[in-house]
Order: C-alpha cells, then sequence, then structure tokens
C-alpha cells in the first residue's frame, strides 16, 4: 500500500493547473529523466514561462502576488511583484489559503538560460504578458530540487529564489538539500538564504540544522545575523538557543544581537535573562544593547525596569542609556521619572 502513495501524489499533482491569463498557453508531459527534460528546456531561446507543480512542505503555503482584481500576479513588465496579500475593495487583506499542499514553480527562460524563479500558491492566478507559458506534467520532487539546486552556483537573487523554492518542497529531500547548502564551503550569502528558510520552513529539522550552523560558523558576523533566524522558529528550543547565545557566545556582537531579538520574542523567560545580561554581562556595550532590548519588549512592559536600572544599576553609561530610552518611549511612568529626576 505504501508504494501507492507517491504515485497518488504525482497523479494528483499532476491534475492541477494554474490559472494563467494572457499566455500562449500549452502543456507537456514530461516522461523520462526529468531534470535532463528540465535543463533542455532551459536552454531554449525564449523569453518564455515554464512551469509546474509540487508538493508542498505545509498547508498554509500563501506565496503570490495580487496587481488587481481581474490579473492577480504580473509575471512580466514594472506591475510584477511578489507579495503575500490581496487587495479587495481598496484594502489590503491576507490571502488564504486553508488546506493548500500544493506550490507551482514557475521559471522565466530567455537567451538559453533561466533568467527569474516565481513559487507561486496553487491557486495565486497569474498574467504571462503574452509570453508562451509550458505547463509541464510529470515532475517528480528529486528532479526538481536537482534542477534548482543547479542554479545555486552563485550569490544573487536567482540563487536566493531557487532556494526559496526549493525550501517549498514537501518531503526529507528538501531538509537535506537547504542543510547542504547551509554548510560550508558553500558561499557565505547563499548559507544565509538556507539558514534563513531552515529555520521558517522546515520545523524541528530546520531548527535543528540551525543549532548545528551555530556550532561551526567560521565568523562573528555570520553567527550574529542567525539569532534572527531563530526568532524565524515556531519551536520553544528557539529561546533557549537565543539565551545560550547571549550569555555565553564569545562576540560581543553576538551576544548583543541574541539579547535584541530576545526582547521580540518576549516571555518571562526572556525577560529574566535580558535582566541578566544587564547586571552579569562583562562588555558594557552588550549591557547597553540589554538596556535597548528592555525599551523593545511590547506594550512597555520593559518601562518598570528601565527606571529601576536607571536608579540603582551601578554602571553610569547603563544608567544612562535606560535614561534615553525612557524618554524615548513616550511612557508616562518614564516621563514621571524622569521629571524627579530633573527636579532634584
Amino acid at each position: 500500500m505504501k508504494t501507492l502513495i507517491p504515485i497518488f501524489i504525482a497523479s494528483a499533482l499532476s491534475a492541477q493547473t494554474p490559472s494563467v491569463s494572457n499566455a500562449k498557453f500549452e502543456t507537456r508531459a514530461v516522461t523520462g529523466d526529468a531534470k535532463t527534460y528540465l535543463q533542455g528546456l532551459s536552454r531554449e531561446a525564449g523569453p518564455m514561462w515554464i512551469g509546474y507543480a509540487v508538493e508542498s512542505n505545509k498547508s498554509d503555503n500563501n506565496s503570490c502576488c495580487w496587481a488587481d482584481e481581474s490579473r492577480g500576479c504580473y509575471l512580466e513588465g514594472d506591475r510584477a511583484y511578489v507579495s503575500g496579500s490581496r487587495r479587495v475593495s481598496g484594502e489590503q487583506t491576507p490571502l488564504k489559503l486553508e488546506g493548500s499542499r500544493t506550490a507551482f514553480i514557475l521559471m522565466r527562460i530567455e537567451h538559453g538560460a533561466i533568467g527569474k524563479i516565481h513559487p507561486l500558491s496553487e491557486n495565486c492566478p497569474v498574467d504571462a504578458g503574452g509570453l508562451r507559458f509550458v505547463w509541464l506534467t510529470g515532475v517528480p520532487a528529486d528532479a526538481s530540487i536537482g534542477f534548482l539546486s543547479g542554479l545555486i552556483s552563485s550569490e544573487g537573487k536567482l540563487a536566493d529564489t531557487a532556494i526559496l523554492a526549493i525550501s517549498m518542497h514537501a518531503g526529507d529531500l528538501a531538509d537535506t538539500t537547504l542543510e547542504r547548502f547551509a554548510s560550508a564551503p558553500e558561499p557565505e550569502k547563499v548559507r544565509e538564504k538556507a539558514l534563513f528558510w531552515l529555520a521558517s520552513a522546515r520545523g524541528d529539522r530546520g531548527l535543528r540544522a540551525l543549532e548545528r550552523a551555530s556550532e561551526t560558523a567560521a565568523t562573528d558576523e555570520l553567527r550574529e545575523k542567525m539569532m534572527f533566524d531563530f526568532t524565524l522558529s515556531q519551536d520553544p528550543r528557539a529561546v533557549d538557543d537565543l539565551i545560550r547565545f547571549a550569555h555565553r557566545d564569545s562576540s560581543a556582537r553576538v551576544r548583543s544581537q541574541a539579547l535584541f531579538w530576545l526582547a521580540q520574542k518576549a516571555g518571562e523567560k526572556a525577560i529574566k535573562e535580558i535582566r541578566a545580561s544587564i547586571d552579569n554581562d562583562p562588555d558594557t556595550e552588550v549591557k547597553k544593547k540589554a538596556v535597548f532590548a528592555l525599551q523593545n519588549l511590547p506594550n512597555h512592559e520593559g518601562v518598570p525596569m528601565l527606571i529601576e536600572v536607571a536608579k540603582n544599576n551601578r554602571n553610569p553609561e547603563v544608567r544612562k542609556q535606560a535614561i534615553f530610552w525612557l524618554g524615548q518611549s513616550g511612557d508616562p511612568r518614564a516621563l514621571a521619572y524622569i521629571e524627579q529626576v530633573l527636579e532634584r
């Protein structure tokens, strides 16, 4: 029975076709080696678009663009852009695609090469700008991922969107491929993109990959950028990772970034650790960044703690920083405290 599942999925995907307007539309069934077929097709003169369906890694996939009510996503011209919302009755509203488990991978070919990649949701209508549009059936996930991987040979927008497209595929192969691109000796910009999508789109396995990469990052700069990636994970363990970096990393810049993003997570545990850094970190600049993190807590939650730091911290630079952010907050409690200080 298990062997029937991939066949069923492939059959269901083949039945999916996009809503395409303003196009010279044709459908081709891919037989034989699909990766080789894609490579051959990508060498055509163009300009043209090709596309195919893959099983998406999550049911809330909502990658689309909406230029107006009638056309949806413009693939050509100045109006071509990517968004995750739709304009309805003059207002911008989120795109809802509950239950969607299919993604469309669209690519633009011109002068014998892939020039653009647009991964989109299955019911995202597109306007092809009058170009030829070849819809392919029978492209398996491994061929798609293999072909897209071959486009990540250098840094740049094409590599970025190829990594995004891979992240939208379901299955272990997509995880493994993203993990490979997140590792040395890949260029640092490629690693950054792969780590971003591992954290935001690949669940528990993505977080574990991010943790491993953070242990082996060659530069403080890369590790510093990873702190934001930890906030993208829905796994509660990501907060513990940020706490670990805030207290133990050898780089003051990394500790500062971890504190900043801890504040965005908020929560009792995060606030406790930010306070601990103000009290205990050996670097004054890190202490000042921790004060800034208190200012960034939602709903002015950090104001009472900023007042306490301004009153009692032994470091004059830290007290000065707390007073500065109290003044920026506009909170009545902060203003009352500053008035008291000025009256002394």
